[in-house]
């Protein structure tokens, strides 16, 4: 197994989320001049931030009813493939939260290089947790993901 596959499913995607805020916090030292105003919402900042909290946990709350694990790491611990709520317009309601907190977070700083790290947070989640998880759910419930798959996009 390449070093680059042992990172799939390993790191909580809670825990790249809080390494990405801290990284996008850092990089307004780096680079205190390029602060834009326009780029400073704080309003818009605390609606996407609150919003994507909000379709986070209702994706939690999905698989919480649904009783499969949410725990992004073991994906073949899950019992159920949950298609309902949230997860009739996004397969990840939980990542996409996580990356509206992240934009939120970027409004509120007011500089360029924050949003940079929104497509390295996508990028980092597509290649070590999500692909990993879509193995292992095709694996487990067949015909039925690929059917989900079909119809509903990846983030929206």
């Amino acid at each position: 197994m390449s070093a680059v596959a042992q990172l799939e499913l390993k790191v909580p995607p809670v825990a790249v989320w809080l390494a990405v805020a801290l990284g996008m916090k850092l990089s307004t030292y780096v680079a205190p001049r390029l602060a834009v105003g326009w780029l400073h919402q704080p309003g818009l900042g605390l609606a996407l931030g609150l919003g994507g909290v909000g379709i986070a946990v209702l994706g939690v709350v999905s698989f919480r009813r649904a009783r499969t694990t949410v725990d992004p790491r073991y994906p073949h611990k899950m019992t159920a493939l949950v298609t309902s709520g949230l997860y009739r317009v996004t397969r990840n309601p939980m990542y996409l939260g996580m990356l509206l907190a992240l934009a939120g977070w970027a409004c509120g700083l007011g500089q360029l290089l924050p949003w940079l790290f929104l497509p390295l947070f996508i990028a980092y989640l597509n290649r070590f947790q999500i692909v990993p998880e879509e193995r292992a759910l095709a694996a487990r419930f067949g015909e039925a993901f690929a059917a989900y798959r079909a119809r509903v996009r990846r983030w929206l």
